[in-house]
């Protein structure tokens, strides 16, 4: 497993990151075989994983602790926090309130006394961001926080909080963490070109498109998930996904490779890209994303997959998983 810097902190990560989402209630609900997925990965030599607090409602957080123990000193560990914890609209955000709760939870959660990396999990439009990096600023001088990160923030909130990093001499963000994938090409229009500018390092999530590009059948007959919104091949921008899925398949043959390690591929082949979170639920499906940890992609293929999604290309505007109140709430769009 390849290692490269984390945005200029000076800590090495592995190209791969363990994504603990599926760790939990959200996914796999047996923990010894989460801990076995987390031990496998570790041992295959990912020596990052993030997790959150919100995945299973810290459970996530729980098992991953679980896991570490006796091997936390070898990891490089990154948790977020932002989404609602509970009913009470205090209980979750970016106010320096909630900030000083949800590590002290998360580190009790995680069973250790720092985190490498705290992220911001989403822009949060009620709190002026000098007031959140204020907070993440004490916590890196505390020491319960080694650097400090943003996830799925748009390139001119990325740009915002550097400008007040740096006038009101706060600790500034260190990386971003944006979905990308071969699908959902849209940061590189300016996430990833700013992330590169300022010197962040980029955590990409999503690299099989919620399991578009995994390499299953999306015919309804063999998935019920079809039946969601998300999977409904009857709306046309899931009808431009799977004709592109089906193209992109073509490509991964022809190239000698399955559609997964063509996808995750694709994503650390950027240059702005430090390091691919992969999120496997089963110790199969990471047995299966390792074997493709050292493919590279030739210029041709990349071409061809350039054909099919051009550069900079959405398929489906819902895969970037933020939108801001200016667009979202019509209320704000109107005198």
């Amino acid at each position: 497993m390849q290692r490269r810097i984390l945005g200029g902190t000076g800590i090495s990560v592995s190209e791969y990151a363990l994504g603990a989402m599926m760790l939990g209630a959200f996914g796999n609900t047996d923990h010894a075989d989460c801990v076995r997925i987390v031990h496998r990965a570790l041992d295959a030599g990912i020596n990052f994983v993030d997790t959150a607090d919100i995945y299973s409602a810290g459970e996530s957080e729980e098992i991953v602790g679980k896991a570490l123990k006796g091997r936390r000193d070898d990891v490089v560990l990154a948790s977020k926090f932002f989404n609602p914890m509970g009913r009470d609209a205090n209980h979750g955000g970016a106010s320096r309130r909630w900030i000083v709760r949800a590590v002290e939870d998360s580190l009790r959660r995680l069973d250790t006394d720092h985190l490498d990396l705290y992220q911001v999990h989403r822009p949060d439009p009620t709190t002026d961001i000098d007031e959140t990096l204020s907070a993440l600023s004490d916590l890196v001088r505390s020491g319960k926080v080694r650097a400090i990160g943003t996830s799925t923030f748009p390139a001119e909130q990325i740009v915002e909080a550097q400008w007040t990093a740096e006038r009101r001499g706060h600790v500034r963000f260190r990386t971003e963490q944006p979905p990308y994938s071969m699908l959902a090409r849209g940061v590189e229009n300016a996430v990833l070109p700013t992330a590169q500018r300022h010197g962040i390092g980029v955590l990409t999530w999503g690299p099989l498109s919620a399991g578009w590009l995994s390499g299953r059948d999306l015919s309804a007959s063999s998935r019920a998930a079809l039946e969601t919104r998300k999977f409904d091949l009857s709306l046309p921008e899931n009808a431009r996904k799977a004709e592109a899925v089906r193209a992109l398949s073509e490509v991964a043959s022809d190239a000698g490779l399955t559609l997964p390690h063509l996808a995750t591929a694709f994503v650390r082949a950027h240059p702005a890209v430090t390091s691919v979170i992969i999120g496997p639920r089963t110790l199969d499906q990471l047995e299966s994303l390792l074997d493709g940890a050292d493919i590279t992609l030739d210029a041709d293929v990349l071409d061809r997959i350039d054909a099919i999604v051009p550069p900079g290309t959405d398929l489906n505007r819902a895969d970037n998983y933020y939108l801001p109140p200016a667009v979202s709430d019509p209320a704000l769009r109107r005198r």
